[in-house]
């Protein structure tokens, strides 16, 4: 494959594929790298953005005496990849360097001499815009290693620093709004609980246990953010994130398998497939977790990047598939339940609950998984908040559904039920085995 194709991929998936960064101050080393593009960060600038790059301990290895000037790192928007991608198609040794549509910031003939050769500027990005941060290398067959620090911020109205991009500066506030509205949740579930003793079940605690998980998981998202906003880092508030997410993601498949089962409130036990589900659910989440710590902790820089992208995404399918299945389970038992024990309109209703709930889910899945993916795709860089309130809304809204359909009640609409209603179902019953 020649250079030119790997180029043009390299700049195709990268800038498609990737969000903005979650701390804008890294520092990093590139040993022996032979990629001709390497994508560093991806920013939402203001009109008071700031690049500051420094690189030191810069060695190049070839074959031939390289020129410096093919060396180096530029600023490019989504709005120009098209123009460049022409330009790399239409001359094969063309260097993406010498593109008129990219913003130049510099190249190695800038570095000073050895045994330093290092290099440090600051520029200011005076256009509003969403660009990323490449270095390129279009000598062939050369590697480059070096040490890189980079900072990439806006500055406020009172000139201090603000390491979220353009899009992403709401986002402290958002995340700390939906924490208070699950901690209120939280505590109005344990009222629930406590005022309807007789009917708790053990999955209304594991319920429970999943409000505080995800008001301790946006907590935490909050202070993470708004450190990485006012330092550039997050100071260690990253770690409780991914413990709490972990958690917090593990709990949600977990109790939606348990009530797709029927677990605790139809019966005191699970099945041995169902077993088998919660047996590949849990390590998937870990693994999906591994994965989200490395994306979320390295960046695009990293050869594996796009790979664990892809473990992330393969991961959590398998996931959303699996917890399906119990649902689906549990509705094809009420249905072949109902026709045997005389229980018609019990059975019934539970069917038409659990039919529900599988609604419920899909829906929560579908939105969460591709209309969200869809706005951040098609938002504009200032407004990639949106899809983040847009996934926290929808997530708030499924727990509210969820919670609701399974409360701890004395008397639920579902289980209890009268003469006529018991006649009604049985007719109901008959007429649904007539259709199928």
């Amino acid at each position: 494959m020649s250079k030119t194709v790997i180029t043009t991929a390299v700049l195709v998936l990268l800038l498609f594929l990737i969000s903005p960064s979650t701390a804008e101050i890294k520092s990093l080393t590139i040993t022996s790298d032979t990629r001709p593009m390497i994508l560093f960060e991806k920013f939402g600038f203001t009109h008071s953005g700031h690049v500051n790059i420094a690189v030191s301990a810069v060695s190049v290895a070839s074959a031939a005496e390289p020129k410096l000037s093919l060396f180096g790192f530029f600023l490019l928007n989504e709005e120009s990849l098209l123009q460049v991608l022409i330009e790399i198609q239409q001359n094969p040794s063309f260097c993406v360097l010498d593109s008129r549509y990219i913003t130049l910031l510099f190249t190695f003939i800038k570095l000073s001499p050895p045994p330093l050769a290092s290099f440090n500027n600051s520029y200011t990005v005076a256009t509003p815009n969403e660009f990323s941060l490449f270095f390129a290398n279009c000598a062939p067959d050369s590697s480059v290693s070096m040490a890189v620090h980079t900072e990439l911020f806006n500055l406020d109205s009172d000139g201090s620093p603000d390491y979220l991009a353009a899009g992403q500066t709401q986002l402290p506030s958002l995340f700390f709004l939906f924490s208070i509205a699950y901690l209120a949740f939280f505590a109005f579930w344990l009222f629930i609980c406590h005022s309807n003793k007789l009917s708790l079940h053990r999955i209304h605690l594991l319920m429970a246990a999943l409000l505080l998980m995800k008001a301790l998981n946006l907590i935490c998202a909050a202070e993470d953010k708004h450190y990485v906003k006012v330092t550039g880092t997050p100071h260690g508030w990253d770690v409780l994130f991914y413990i709490f997410q972990f958690i917090r993601i593990v709990l949600l498949f977990t109790v939606i398998v348990l009530i797709g089962t029927g677990w605790s409130f139809l019966k005191p036990f699970l099945q041995e497939r169902e077993k088998k589900v919660l047996m590949i659910v849990i390590p998937l989440q870990v693994l999906a977790n591994l994965a989200s710590v490395v994306i979320g902790e390295t960046g695009p820089f990293i050869k594996d990047w796009v790979t664990w992208n892809q473990v992330f995404l393969l991961v959590d399918i398998v996931c959303c598939c699996a917890i399906i299945f119990p649902i689906v389970w549990s509705i094809r038992s009420l249905r072949e339940t109902s026709k045997t024990d005389g229980k018609a309109a019990r059975n019934l209703a539970k069917l038409t609950l659990f039919r529900q709930f599988y609604i419920v889910v899909i829906g929560y899945l579908y939105f969460t998984r591709i209309v969200v993916f869809a706005l951040k795709t098609i938002a504009a860089y200032k407004y990639q908040w949106v899809s983040n309130f847009a996934e926290e809304a929808a997530s708030l809204a499924f727990y509210i559904v969820m919670f609701y359909m399974f409360r701890p009640v004395e008397k639920n609409e579902y289980f209890v039920l009268d003469d006529e209603e018991e006649e009604a179902a049985e007719m109901a019953l008959r007429e649904e085995e007539f259709e199928l």
